[in-house]
C-alpha cells in the first residue's frame, strides 16, 4: 500500500466548504459550529443543500443528487480550500454514484475531513482520486461541539500539522497484542467498511496498511458478523497493524473486547484498543493515507510526514 497524495494545510483566512453527504443537520448545532470555524479565522461557506431534509426519508439530508452537486460543487470551486462534513448518519454510499469523479480529479487535492458514515467516501477519495483525507470531528457534531480538546488537535492538524506528527492515545489504551508495525493509515467505521465490500470505490483490501476501526451502536454479534465477513473476504489478509477507537454503544464491550481478540488476535499484528478516535470525548483526527509507524505498547502512531503538506 503506497501513500497518497496530501493536500495542503490551511492558512488564515482560508474558504472551507460545508457539506452534508449523510443525515440532517440540526440548525443550532450547525451555527455553533460554524462560530468555531470562524474564530479560527477561517471562511465556512454553507453549501445550498446542507440544511434540506429528504421528503420521504427524514435520515436523508435531502435528496442523493442535491447532496452529491453540493459536495462536487465545493470540491471544484478553486476558491475553496477544504471540504467539512456537517455531520454523519446515513446517507453517503447513496450518492456516491451521483458525482462526477473525474472533474473533481481534475480540481486537484484539498482538504477533507469527516468520519463515521464519512467513511465511505474516506474509501471513495482513496480509490478514485488518490487523496489522503482526515478522520476528524464534523462541524455540527456534538462531540466536536462541546470538546475543547477535539477543538485542538483538529486545529493543529490543519494549520500546524508538524506538530502533531506523533498522535498519542489517551492513557486507557491497551495492547490488546504489543509490539509495532510500519504501514499507510486507512479504515474507519467497521460497519461501512464491511457495507462498501463489491462496490466501486471499496479497496481491494488492507494489506500493508495500519488499519484504524471503530463503530457505534453495535451489539457484539453484529459486529463479529461484520469483522467474520472481513476476514472470510480476504479484507484483512496482510494488515500491519489494528488501532480500535471507540465503541459507543456497543454493547457489552467486556464481550466486544474478548470478541477483538478472538477474531484479530490471530491475525498475528499489533492490535491496540482505545486508541481515541472515532465517536468519543476528545477524538483524536487521524489522517488516512499517510506513512508512519504504529506503536502498540506505547499507544502512538508516528506520522512520517505531516498529515497535511
Amino acid at each position: 500500500m503506497k501513500p497518497l497524495i496530501r493536500p495542503a494545510r490551511l492558512t488564515p483566512g482560508a474558504r472551507v466548504a460545508v457539506v452534508a453527504p449523510s443525515g440532517p443537520v440540526p440548525e443550532e448545532r450547525l451555527a455553533a459550529g460554524l462560530d468555531i470555524l470562524r474564530g479560527w479565522d477561517l471562511d465556512p461557506l454553507v453549501m445550498p443543500h446542507v440544511r434540506d431534509r429528504h421528503r420521504e426519508f427524514d435520515y436523508l439530508a435531502g435528496t442523493d443528487a442535491d447532496r452529491a452537486r453540493d459536495l462536487e460543487r465545493a470540491w471544484c470551486d478553486p476558491s475553496v480550500a477544504a471540504v467539512f462534513c456537517a455531520r454523519g448518519g446515513y446517507g453517503a454510499q447513496r450518492m456516491a454514484d451521483h458525482l462526477d469523479w473525474a472533474a473533481m480529479r481534475a480540481a486537484g487535492p484539498k482538504v477533507f475531513l469527516g468520519y463515521s458514515d464519512i467513511t465511505a467516501l474516506h474509501e471513495a477519495f482513496a480509490t478514485r482520486l488518490g487523496l489522503a483525507t482526515l478522520h476528524g470531528p464534523m462541524t455540527a457534531a456534538a462531540d466536536f461541539l462541546k470538546n475543547a480538546d477535539t477543538q485542538n488537535h483538529l486545529r493543529a492538524t490543519l494549520f500546524t500539522p508538524e506538530e502533531v506528527r506523533v498522535i498519542t492515545a489517551p492513557p486507557r489504551a491497551t495492547p490488546l497484542v504489543g509490539g509495532r508495525a510500519r504501514g499507510v493509515t486507512l479504515g474507519g467505521c467497521v460497519s461501512l467498511l464491511a457495507a462498501g465490500l463489491g462496490t466501486p470505490e471499496a479497496r481491494p483490501g488492507a494489506r500493508g496498511g495500519l488499519l484504524f476501526l471503530e463503530d457505534i451502536g453495535e451489539e457484539a454479534y453484529r459486529l463479529d458478523r461484520i469483522l467474520t465477513q472481513l476476514l472470510r473476504a480476504g479484507w484483512l489478509d496482510g494488515v500491519a497493524g489494528i488501532a480500535l477507537g471507540s465503541w459507543e454503544q456497543c454493547t457489552p464491550y467486556d464481550m466486544v473486547r474478548r470478541l477483538f481478540a478472538d477474531r484479530l488476535g490471530g491475525l498475528g499484528v499489533p492490535v491496540v484498543e482505545e486508541f481515541g478516535f472515532g465517536h468519543c470525548d476528545g477524538a483524536l483526527t487521524v489522517p488516512f493515507g499517510v506513512a508512519g509507524e504504529l506503536d502498540a505498547d506505547a499507544g502512538t502512531l508516528t506520522l512520517d510526514v505531516p498529515a497535511l503538506a
